[in-house]
């Protein structure tokens, strides 16, 4: 027993150290800039600890990333009240600012989105009434509306936070309204 707690932290461990040392290399290069080999030199491991705990390094950025973006997402979901969903979602992204920034300028901004759109399938899956549109208008809607609600808080952040975040909020809700108005209509129709 103790010999196995023992290998589950060194591989605890040796993830930490993948992880750390690939976030330090962020700073400066971008993702494609950088080798395995980079990472186990700074990290301190070898490159059987990395391919023992990942295949990529888009594998150590979503561990790292996935948990704390699936966390705020189980919070807004199972504790957020639903008029204050949005709001705290716009919180979110505020505190990953910094990270959004970094990925921007790093090019591995695609592995956030791919988490971030994850979550918003479970969250209007956990939010809505589907009971009176298709599979395919419900499918549609949610990758339209996950990559809209990305796009504006991105350009948000990136472009210097200028305007409020209850102008985003506002914006963001009114287009999630109107968007699933039209469809309530196509569906009436």
């Amino acid at each position: 027993m103790a010999a196995t707690e023992h290998s589950q932290q060194i591989k605890q461990d040796s993830q930490e150290y993948l992880i750390t040392a690939l976030l330090q290399l962020l700073k400066d290069k971008r993702l494609n800039e950088i080798t395995v080999t980079q990472v186990v030199k700074r990290a301190g491991v070898s490159r059987m600890a990395f391919y023992r705990n990942f295949e990529t390094l888009d594998d150590i950025l979503i561990a790292y990333f996935k948990p704390k973006i699936d966390d705020e997402f189980n919070l807004v979901i199972n504790r957020v009240p639903q008029d204050e969903k949005i709001k705290a979602l716009g919180q979110f992204f505020t505190d990953l600012s910094d990270n959004m920034k970094l990925a921007t300028e790093r090019k591995f901004e695609y592995i956030i989105q791919d988490i971030f759109n994850d979550n918003m399938n479970r969250f209007y899956d956990s939010n809505m009434n589907w009971d009176n549109f298709s599979n395919v208008q419900k499918k549609y809607w949610v990758q339209f509306m996950s990559a809209g609600v990305y796009s504006i808080w991105r350009e948000w952040l990136v472009s210097g936070q200028t305007e409020s975040l209850d102008d985003i909020h506002t914006l963001i809700a009114d287009f999630q309204v109107s968007t699933l108005q039209a469809l309530q209509n196509q569906t009436t129709n």
